[in-house]
């Protein structure tokens, strides 16, 4: 019983005592992703939809590191700033996944999110 960890130069370094991902058992766990640009370092909120686009992008340049894609995300966790930003993030989420075998999915409301962004997602996904 090992685990794996996943970390790649086309999503933004981790900032703390954490890894990008871990993988255990065909199992990925994804950290948290913010919309940071991996190459520049800049943080992307000027609109919800272009931060929204980084942090999905985040995940999938995770994802295919490990050997996964979207379509293999069992679970997402998604915290948001402002509730009233659900539309705007669900309109680009759903461009990521396929309606029909998108995962399950948690949207929360939370008071702060790291670096005061407005959005921040978390994955569970399948590895073969």
């Amino acid at each position: 019983m090992s685990k794996h960890i996943i970390n790649t130069p086309n999503a933004p370094a981790p900032v703390g005592a954490y890894n990008q991902a871990t993988l255990h058992n065909g199992v990925l766990y994804v950290s948290g992703q913010i919309a940071l640009d991996p190459k520049t370092g800049e943080l992307l909120t000027g609109d919800i939809e272009t931060e929204t686009r980084r942090v999905l992008d985040n995940l999938g340049a995770i994802l295919e590191a490990a050997g996964t894609n979207f379509e293999n995300i069992l679970k997402c966790s998604v915290f948001v700033s402002d509730i009233e930003n659900f539309g705007r993030i669900n309109t680009v989420y759903g461009t990521y996944f396929n309606e029909a075998t998108a995962p399950a999915r948690a949207l929360v409301e939370v008071a702060n999110l790291p670096k005061y962004v407005n959005v921040e997602i978390s994955c569970i996904a399948a590895v073969d």
